[in-house]
């Protein structure tokens, strides 16, 4: 299921959201660019460059030195010195970041309709990632969405070993929302997410604004990936509409 745009395709997504009772939404991509204006890799220089200034250089590859992907600096420090306050302080610089970034964050196409569709034909919805839960609140604040989600918002904690693919923060939304993982329906573009998806049991739909980022997600196991999220609001108005037929 690539593309869903015709009548056929609607119909599939329309059976892939009928048993899912609560949407759970990674945050960075499904939702908006959080780095849109404020960039990963930058982001993720900085955190090395002040792991250096500190004299902690030799924590990290090269390899790692050279990611632009600020979680897995993060990661590979906690992986080395887990629990610490180094990872506490690098944490929560990271934490600053991503709330710079949230300011100059890109709305996914289609994201916020259907958020409020979703809320609208009675999904409960939540927001599982590896995201600071503090960035994802202010995000939806400033788009009007809080009412949509709150409370129910399960993002990084300081046990950073239970990052996704870890299905830590899926599992704590659906204890907490009381729901099987049967009824639930995950919303992710990364293969972290299609992985703690599986591993908590629960239905997954990729979103993939690219073909790299499409071949990712199959790699890892996704089978049903949409390159918008236009047809699925499409599937839910389409299910709705039947509803009152």
């Amino acid at each position: 299921m690539t593309s869903e745009t015709d009548d056929e395709g609607t119909v599939a997504l329309g059976a892939l959201l009928a048993p899912a009772r609560v949407v759970l939404w990674d945050f960075d991509g499904p939702i908006c660019r959080l780095f849109a204006g404020h960039s990963a890799e930058r982001v993720a220089l900085g955190l090395v460059e002040w792991l250096e200034v500190r004299g902690l250089r030799g924590l990290l590859t090269d390899g790692e030195r050279e990611s632009p992907d600020p979680h897995a600096v993060l990661r590979a420090v906690d992986l080395r010195h887990p629990g610490s306050d180094l990872v506490a302080e690098l944490e929560e610089r990271l934490t600053q970041e991503e709330l710079k970034a949230a300011a100059s964050a890109m709305p996914t196409a289609w994201a916020d309709p259907l958020i409020r569709t979703l809320t609208a034909v009675g999904r409960r919805l939540a927001v599982t990632t590896n995201n600071s839960p503090r960035v994802v609140t202010r995000y939806l604040t400033s788009r009007g969405l809080t009412s949509c989600f709150l409370p129910h918002v399960y993002g990084r904690t300081r046990d950073l070993h239970l990052l996704k693919p870890d299905p830590d923060c899926l599992n704590r939304a659906l204890r907490a929302m009381g729901t099987a993982p049967s009824a639930a329906l995950m919303i992710g573009d990364a293969p972290s997410d299609c992985l703690a998806a599986r591993r908590a049991g629960a239905p997954f739909l990729g979103y993939a604004r690219n073909k790299r980022k499409e071949e990712l997600l199959r790699d890892a196991g996704a089978t049903h990936v949409v390159n918008s999220l236009e047809p699925v609001l499409a599937a839910v108005r389409s299910r709705a509409r039947a509803r009152r037929t």
